[in-house]
């Protein structure tokens, strides 16, 4: 019987106040943090269902606000990684506010659920020149922030070309070799990612023909979504049309579908300890 391959499903868990969207919007609704968290229960049943392991990418003033979520993540096997404490761009940050962003996280992160946190991911994949060094000397043994896609003005990309577990030393001259980069997954040819808002644009058929493609080159595909685009969206003034597109129950039913494809759904940590024997 043929080995299935491995795939990775990453949660950026976040709340809907945490998005640039909502930050810049005009409106406001009274408990934008409740917006997204309250999608865990589901989560960790489907995943159940679908005897698949996850990493969570939490922020940790989510895990602050409200712990039990995050405990019961860990508790089913998941990995808990660090998205930050409270979600910046860690470009508008100073050095320090940075360091600060890295280092709180893993410590709440770990007092909240007495598992090491390895990994980390920066909102919008946006990050700053001391970005690996900082990440080392917090403690942290591998970054999932790359987008190796083509560049799209306002959001990423255009600056890597990596598809698999890396060195850091390899991306950046200077950084630390114990770290390793973990890139997302991108649709080969065209260049964009295959998850978040691109899998809402293009829909699931688009996510799976990109998995199956990046697989026949042995590349585990990294996929990521967040909990706001399964929870049913408020409408906000001046929060862009498109962060409302196929989000809440469309949304499950695309990560249904890829869970019940022939891919092992493994943690980015297995994947980047695999990397590195």
């Amino acid at each position: 019987m043929t080995e299935m391959p491995s795939a990775v499903l990453s949660i950026d868990f976040e709340s809907f106040a945490h998005t640039p969207a909502y930050r810049s919007a005009s409106g406001s609704i009274p408990d934008p943090e409740a917006v997204g968290p309250g999608t865990m229960e589901r989560l960790l049943s489907t995943l159940e269902e679908y005897d698949a392991d996850a990493t969570f990418f939490v922020v940790s003033d989510v895990a602050q606000r409200d712990p039990d979520r995050i405990v019961a993540a860990a508790e089913a096997g998941h990995e808990i990684a660090s998205h930050t404490h409270t979600h910046p761009l860690l470009t508008d940050c100073t050095p320090d506010q940075r360091r600060e962003e890295l280092e709180r996280s893993r410590a709440v992160l770990e007092s909240v659920t007495g598992v090491e946190v390895d990994g980390f991911r920066a909102p919008a994949f946006d990050f700053g020149d001391d970005h690996f060094e900082l990440l080392a000397e917090a403690g942290y043994s591998y970054d999932s922030s790359v987008a190796p896609c083509r560049s799209i003005p306002g959001w990423y990309g255009g600056e890597w070309g990596v598809h698999e577990p890396t060195p850091a030393s390899d991306l950046s001259p200077g950084a630390p070799e114990s770290l390793t980069e973990l890139p997302i997954a991108v649709m080969p040819g065209i260049g964009l990612p295959l998850t978040g808002t691109w899998i809402r644009f293009f829909g699931v058929h688009y996510t799976l023909l990109g998995m199956q493609l990046l697989a026949r080159r042995g590349i585990t595909p990294v996929l990521y979504v967040h909990p706001w685009e399964l929870a049913t969206l408020p409408n906000v003034e001046g929060v862009p049309k498109r962060v409302y597109v196929r989000t809440g129950a469309w949304m499950w039913r695309a990560i249904e579908r890829i869970l019940a494809s022939d891919f092992e759904f493994v943690t980015a940590r297995e994947v980047v300890e695999a990397s590195n024997e």
